[in-house]
């Protein structure tokens, strides 16, 4: 058997060594994302946020959080052209509105803004006698029916004063609520009339009732609810001026006291006029109506003495007491003068007069 050499392999004597880089000169290979050699975009570096615990703690990001509202932002706008502009043309609307409802009250001359129909307020005065309504029954209260003497009384006082009220057109519908406690009265735009059995015994008889239900008629056919539902445009104007001057950092303070402050300055003494206005008209058509005028005086001065420790005057809506007889005594003699000349026969003379002095925009004596 022929044996075979080995071979000895020739390529370790061929072998090259290379010397290898230092560590110092050693750089790893790394792919380049801008270049994409199938894409003719280039690569976009989305910042990635830093890891770490706050980043998934919401009162942190909450805390870094910008805010909408800055003082630079707000110095801004204020020195914006356009926020001139605007500004300029809100201010010559709101005077061109305001002079374009401005109507004279025949009794006391007075100026006075009002943009709303009494169709729309009478549209509101609906849902205020749901609310009534829903009230009593919640309360436990009643209503007096037809045959109570109590309701005959107060619907005997309304249909002598009706005529006088230049008001006939209206739906009358009359309310009497049993609730001893309560010493109160008023008519609703649209003539809904509510009376709580508690005001009886102070007017006593026919003739108090009818000053105290002349009085609330007139408050409908002077639009006085109108007129405070308008006086509300303007007071929120001023309130939410200056929540906006202050940029809303005191909004809660603005709304409070900004919001007594014009009630005080604005709204109580209009509800005051509004009250003496309401008082003449009352006198002047239960006198119409042939009912005594000298027994308001007498009804008063029994509120007087039921109402003990009401508020200073210029803290409240109505006049005092011992001003409203003041003024009565004023007024009596007109009054008197009125019912000798009226025929008793339910004319609605002074209700006309009125109307159309509000139509005219002037005064009557």
């Amino acid at each position: 058997m022929q044996s075979h050499r080995l071979l000895r392999p020739i390529w370790p004597s061929l072998t090259v060594r290379v010397p290898l880089p230092s560590a110092s000169t050693f750089r790893p290979l790394r792919f380049d994302p801008r270049f994409r050699p199938f894409s003719q975009t280039h690569c976009r570096h989305w910042p990635h946020p830093p890891r770490g615990p706050r980043n998934y703690d919401p009162h942190y990001q909450l805390s870094q959080a910008q805010p909408l509202i800055t003082s630079g932002r707000l110095r801004k706008i204020v020195r914006s052209p356009s926020t001139h502009t605007v500004i300029v043309l809100s201010v010559l609307g709101a005077v061109a509105f305001y002079f374009s409802n401005i109507q004279t009250v025949p009794v006391s001359g007075r100026r006075r803004f009002n943009c709303f129909s009494d169709e729309t307020v009478e549209a509101t005065s609906d849902a205020q006698v749901k609310r009534i309504i829903y009230e009593v029954e919640r309360s436990g209260a009643r209503f007096l029916d037809d045959w109570d003497p109590r309701m005959a009384m107060v619907k005997r006082v309304m249909k002598r004063l009706i005529p006088v009220s230049g008001m006939e057109n209206a739906k009358w519908e009359i309310t009497v609520i049993d609730d001893p406690r309560t010493v109160n009265a008023f008519v609703l735009p649209g003539g809904k009339v509510f009376v709580f059995s508690g005001l009886l015994p102070i007017a006593r008889n026919e003739h108090g009732l009818a000053t105290v239900l002349g009085h609330e008629i007139a408050h409908n056919l002077a639009g006085h609810v109108a007129e405070r539902m308008s006086g509300q445009i303007g007071t929120n104007i001023l309130l939410y001026s200056l929540i906006f001057l202050t940029g809303g950092l005191a909004i809660l303070g603005t709304q409070f006291f900004g919001g007594w402050a014009l009630d005080l300055l604005f709204s109580r003494p209009m509800g005051r006029m509004q009250e003496s206005e309401a008082d003449y008209i009352g006198l002047m058509m239960m006198a119409e109506a042939c009912y005594d005028p000298q027994q308001a005086l007498g009804f008063w001065q029994r509120m007087e003495r039921a109402q003990q420790g009401e508020p200073p005057e210029w803290l409240s809506t109505h006049p005092s007491n011992f001003n409203r007889i003041q003024k009565i005594g004023e007024w009596m003699p007109k009054a008197l003068e009125k019912r000798q000349e009226s025929d008793c026969q339910g004319t609605s003379a002074f209700a006309d007069l009125f109307r159309q002095a509000m139509v005219r925009g002037v005064r009557i004596e």
